[in-house]
């Protein structure tokens, strides 16, 4: 099916189109679910929460915070773990 076919029929009818599809055509466009489609048309998808995908990052930050001198406390209330969780990231008793 040609792609302006497509575009144009989802323009017609909406709200026939699945969720989470809808919000994401809604907030990204049609070239956002194209590509989904294109990349993961067939599969199923678990799609973790941006923290999660990025939780490496973040206790990297912290580790560079506390070696930079800020506390355990503060470093644990800025990335939303407890300072027990920050100890074990950079060895501190």
């Amino acid at each position: 099916m040609n792609i302006n076919t497509l575009k144009t029929a989802a323009q017609r009818h909406r709200t026939k189109i699945l969720r989470p599809y809808d919000q994401i055509l809604d907030q990204d466009g049609f070239e956002a679910i194209r590509a989904i489609s294109e990349h993961l048309g067939g599969h199923t998808v678990y799609v973790p929460s941006l923290r999660t995908i990025f939780i490496r990052c973040i206790e990297a930050e912290a580790k560079r915070d506390i070696k930079t001198g800020m506390s355990l406390a503060e470093a644990a209330r800025k990335y939303g773990f407890s300072e027990r969780h920050i100890r074990n990231l950079t060895g501190r008793s």
